[in-house]
């Protein structure tokens, strides 16, 4: 067994475990399995294939498809090569997938077959991409991955890496309508893995599963989580109750990172009473909060720790954690906690003036110091400045921290909706509905959702004699953003509540729906 390589870049996570344990499986995807030795000579392969293609260190390359082993290839692929992988939202609009890789700049596409009818919709909008690569089928004038990749040969291209060099650009939703490009550098992360793996009972062989869409922190950076601990990572193409529960038995799964909903959908699946669960070790839940009942619900179905988390895509997500000796079904109140600060991690709770707040328990807007704070947005140096202030990211969650330290989420300073784990803006929405020649004036809040956790609602003042109802408005959104973002349902009202100086009073809008609520998020 070769020595140890040290991991001063997340390029060298597949070269220590390549020469620790070259053997153990670091993936399982559909029946396939990688080993840590394959996918470090894969991502070799790779990384001298962008080279050939002209790929320059930071220049960005996108990559278009679900979940599956290929995209862990690609991302240690991409940071052998020092390029910046982003992965795109597959729930988007043609046209919002356009306006994320024009945004980015990425020269070269990796695009599974699946959406492939997406990129012919919008081939002629993409500036700067000068080479599609095809991950699974074939198109004419597209390279096939395999071949490309396999072309190349596995000598390890050992580029310098710095530590602030930029390894993985997601995209947040916007507030100003379109979405922004976090860039989470390899400093980010190597500050974030040492300290958070044991706190998760990582290491090598154990089973853990990634569920989450790899275009989110919670899936790319979760999957990052095991490889670096060097564990066997379950990879799924999507979140299917079922299939998860059937490999939780099949395959002894330990350790789970889901998001609220998902935990309600294996615990509302039929197959549940008869799946042997014993081998969960810990479910860890974050991206938005838990309805205490379900939480409750869960607690006495799984027979293992829940942990909570809280955090971002721009904080290299979990900052806080609620562990398992905190989730006392008696104690709902503390249950409501995403937790204390991880180690290493600042927390203020500041007022409108940026002051920090008189007491515990009083509410203000969170801000986060951190090495794991992003470098910043992706071109977009005022929005930057405006969210990374004197070294503090401010999150626009309204929260408090009681005098033990535990920190509550209250509300939201900025307009966000949380639906199923996804962050939503309210911008983006109102943008598109506007383009409706008959819609004169909208807003769009987010109201309580059992399912969903929070759901979108759009108030809509029709044009002068204009004729438009609910579905009409529903399927022009549909054609123009990601199915998530559509309204649920929409209220046509005379006009709309505003201030003095034209602003819309959106709380006035969601007072009536989160009325007797202990908090405005669910």
């Amino acid at each position: 067994m070769a020595a140890a390589h040290p991991i001063k870049a997340l390029a060298d996570v597949t070269r220590h475990h390549a020469a620790v344990r070259p053997e153990a499986p670091a993936m399982m995807f559909e029946g396939r399995a990688t080993s840590y030795g394959q996918l470090d000579r894969m991502a070799s392969r790779i990384a001298n294939a962008l080279i050939a293609d002209g790929i320059k260190p930071q220049t960005r390359v996108a990559q278009l498809d679900k979940n599956s082993d290929v995209f862990f290839q690609l991302f240690f692929g991409t940071t052998k090569a020092n390029a910046v992988l982003v992965s795109v939202n597959w729930r988007l609009a043609p046209p919002e997938i356009a306006y994320v890789i024009n945004d980015a700049a990425a020269e070269i596409l990796f695009v599974g077959e699946e959406f492939f009818p997406a990129i012919d919709k919008i081939r002629d909008q993409l500036k700067t991409v000068r080479k599609i690569v095809a991950l699974n089928g074939t198109r004419a004038g597209w390279q096939d991955f395999t071949a490309w990749r396999d072309a190349q040969p596995e000598t390890d291209p050992l580029l310098p890496i710095d530590p602030g060099d930029v390894a993985i650009q997601l995209y947040t939703s916007g507030t100003t309508g379109h979405p922004k490009g976090a860039q989470i550098t390899n400093h980010n992360f190597l500050n974030m893995l040492p300290i958070w793996v044991p706190t998760w009972e990582m290491g090598p062989g154990r089973r853990n599963l990634v569920c989450m869409p790899a275009f989110h922190i919670g899936g790319a950076g979760w999957g990052l989580v095991g490889m670096y601990a060097g564990a066997m990572n379950y990879i799924f193409r999507e979140f299917v109750p079922a299939q998860i529960l059937k490999s939780i038995e099949d395959d002894k799964l330990e350790v789970l990172l889901l998001v609220p909903a998902m935990v309600l959908f294996l615990l509302q699946a039929p197959q549940i009473r008869e799946t042997d669960l014993s081998s969960i070790r810990l479910i860890v839940y974050g991206a938005a909060p838990m309805p205490v009942e379900v939480l409750k619900q869960a607690l006495s179905v799984f027979p293992c720790g829940f942990q909570q988390v809280y955090g971002a895509t721009e904080t290299t997500g979990a900052i806080t954690l609620l562990p398992p000796s905190d989730h006392d079904p008696n104690d709902q109140h503390k249950l409501l906690s995403c937790g204390y600060l991880q180690r290493g991690v600042e927390i203020r709770i500041v007022d409108g003036d940026g002051k920090d707040v008189a007491k515990p328990g009083d509410v203000g807007e969170i801000a986060v110091r951190s090495a794991q704070v992003m470098k910043g947005y992706w071109r977009l140096e005022e929005a930057t400045r405006k969210s990374i202030r004197n070294g503090w990211f401010y999150t626009g969650d309204a929260g408090y921290m009681d005098e033990k330290g535990y920190l509550y989420i209250h509300d939201r300073v900025k307009d966000m909706i949380v639906s199923g784990g996804e962050n939503i803006y309210p911008a983006e929405i109102e943008n598109a509905l506007f383009e409706h020649p008959a819609v004169a004036d909208v807003a769009v809040i987010g109201v309580p959702d059992e399912r969903w956790g929070e759901a979108v609602k759009a108030f809509v003042v029709r044009k002068k004699d204009a004729n438009l109802d609910e579905g009409e408005l529903i399927t022009f959104a549909r054609e123009r953003i990601a199915g998530y973002k559509v309204p649920r349902s929409v209220d046509f009202i005379d006009a709309l509540p505003r201030n003095p100086t034209g602003k819309i009073l959106k709380r006035e809008l969601r007072k009536p729906f989160w009325e007797g609520r202990e908090r405005q998020v669910n």
